[in-house]
């Protein structure tokens, strides 16, 4: 899974678009108080945790962005 099969996924189940945010495919605006993200980390591995009081906190790192795409549907879903 890509993260345009992810945020199809997301939208066939019906997930608010204001509970998450995935890198270059759904980027909410405004950007919502808190949600879920995955994004490519700086190292090139791929991150997925929680935005919450303005600050990002990676729940999980991982090797690709299957890999990532795949917990953020877990945490959604």
């Amino acid at each position: 899974m890509d993260r345009r099969a992810l945020y199809a996924a997301l939208v066939e189940a019906r997930i608010p678009g204001g509970y998450y945010r995935i890198e270059g495919v759904h980027e909410p605006a405004p950007t919502p108080p808190d949600f879920l993200f995955v994004r490519r980390g700086g190292d090139g591995a791929w991150e997925t945790g929680a935005f919450e009081r303005g600050t990002h906190e990676v729940l999980a790192r991982h090797p690709d962005e299957a890999t990532a795409c795949a917990h953020l549907l877990s945490l959604l879903v």
